[in-house]
Formats: structure tokens, sequence, C-alpha cells
């Protein structure tokens, strides 16, 4: 989805630690080859994370600014960084009122958006873990050059929506912070039915719930910051959707495809529940615990 032109931005909701150092690199080896292959599906364990980091840095001693270039919807139609930031503006004005009906508050989370590496409350990362979402620090992280990755290596459409799905899922997992479901994913950590390809498969469907509201979600101004759904926006978010499939990156990486390690869910399934999300906008239809084969 474009963004209006006059939509009006908050810089300050995105922290950009962009050439501004980086922390440890997460380790190599075995380890850090897992990492690779299960980074462009978002949403990274952050137990994995801290489990794989070095020595790291204390997060807040990083130097951080926002991004003031990034202004109006017109920058978020430009620029990459500029998307992100539109649509963690959009997002923090759709949740509080959303889940406010059921009488759940919705602490704004942090944003950052980084390159090559940066560290965390879940230990230090680079970019090879691709988008994620830390709930030690409340905070998703995003390198923009991921975007380009996900077209060319993952095969996904380059659309808006495309790449604000992706911003969408993380928050998603936020909202499962709030909610307390994030933690059923390292429960039950892997397998087609498990906690962890449940808990994506819901941040998915909160994706969906967000995109079926996000065009008459307003700015600080009343504006919408997002124009009218067309056909090829949907089509570009379940390209994405289809991209980050646990099947579709085995197949890929391995030649084949292993159920018993999903821990996202299949390209159908990632799809399946996005939709669901954007078909019916409505929260209690995500709740892919309560079903049998999510």
């Amino acid at each position: 989805m474009s963004f209006n032109d006059n939509a009006q931005l908050d810089p300050s909701q995105v922290q950009d630690r962009r050439g501004m150092g980086r922390g440890a690199k997460v380790g190599g080896g075995i380890g850090g080859g897992i990492i690779l292959l299960i980074a462009a599906l978002f949403g990274i364990n952050p137990n994995l994370l801290e489990g794989l980091a070095g020595t790291s840095q204390d997060p807040g001693a990083q130097s951080q600014s926002t991004a003031p270039a990034c202004k109006t919807g017109a920058d978020a139609d430009a620029r990459v960084d500029c998307r992100i930031l539109g649509t963690v503006n959009s997002l923090n004005a759709f949740w509080p009122a959303y889940l406010a009906q059921y009488n759940r508050e919705y602490p704004q989370p942090e944003t950052v958006i980084f390159e090559g590496g940066t560290n965390t409350d879940c230990g230090a990362a680079t970019s090879a873990v691709g988008p994620f979402y830390c709930p030690a620090d409340s905070t998703a992280y995003f390198d923009p050059g991921f975007f380009q990755e996900l077209v060319d290596r993952f095969g996904s459409s380059g659309g808006p929506l495309a790449q604000e799905y992706v911003v969408a899922h993380e928050f998603g997992h936020h909202v499962q912070n709030l909610l307390g479901n994030l933690d059923r994913a390292q429960q039950d950590p892997q397998g087609p039915e498990s906690g962890a390809v449940r808990v994506e498969l819901q941040a998915d469907c909160y994706a969906g719930l967000w995109t079926r509201y996000a065009t008459t979600t307003p700015d600080a101004t009343g504006l919408p910051f997002l124009e009218p759904l067309q056909e090829q926006d949907l089509r570009d978010a379940l390209s994405a959707a289809a991209a980050v499939g646990d099947d579709r990156i085995q197949k890929a990486a391995t030649g084949r495809v292993s159920p018993e390690a999903w821990t996202h869910g299949s390209s159908e399934q990632r799809q399946k529940w996005f939709y669901q999300g954007y078909s019916t906008g409505d929260i209690n239809q995500c709740d892919t615990f309560s079903v049998a084969t999510p």
C-alpha cells in the first residue's frame, strides 16, 4: 500500500543506529548457519540470539538518532527506511484503540533501524538474523537491506505491502508479548503443529488484521496514513508470506522439506493466517492455539 503523500510522519518513534557502531557478531559455525537459514523467517527466538551471541556491549552505550529526513507519506513511498517509519507510525496509531475494545493497554514498543549489527537486551545481533522482535527490551529491529534480500534470495515481490507486512509481523509479536502468548514458542520450539509455528502464524494473522484497517488509520492531523488497498497490494503481501514459509526455505537450502524442523509454518499456512486476519478484522479469529492443525 502506498502512503498518502501528505501524511505526517513522526520520526521520534524510530531510533536510527546506522553508521553508529555495532556490537559483537552472532557466532559462526553450525549455529551461525542455523541463524542464516531461519533469519528471513522473522520473529527469531530471542533465546537463540542470546545463546549464539558473542560478548556484547551495553545496548544503551550505542549512539542513537531519529530519521529526520522522513517527514511525509511521500518520503515513505520514496525510501525504504521512511516506509519502515511510516508503517511503525501506522501500527502505533492502530493498536491502542483496537486493543482498548478488549480493555487491554498498548505500551508502545521501541523500533530500531540498523545496518551490519546492533546490541539488544536479547544479545548482540548482525543483519544475518533479519527483522526480529526482542521481548526483553520490547523493541523491533530492522535492517532496511533485508527487503532487497527478500526479493533477491527468497523470491518475494518487491511491493510496498510486502515490506509493510514484515514490519506488521514483528509488531504482532509485541502484541503477543502483551497478551501473554509469545512465550509459548519457547515451550514447544519446533514441528508443524508446535507452539513456535502457532506463535508465528498468529503474528501473521495480526499483520493481516492491521492491513484490514490500515487505510483508515489516521495520522495526527486526521489524514489516513495509507491509500486504499489495491488487489496488487494484497498479492504482494501474500507473496512475502509465501516466500518465508519453512517448506520453501528448506527446499531451497537443502533440496527437501522436513516438517519436524519447522519453526514458522509452511508458505500455505502463512498466507492462510495473514488472510484470516485481513478478511475478518477480528483478533479473536487469530487464535492459532485452539485449532488442531494451524
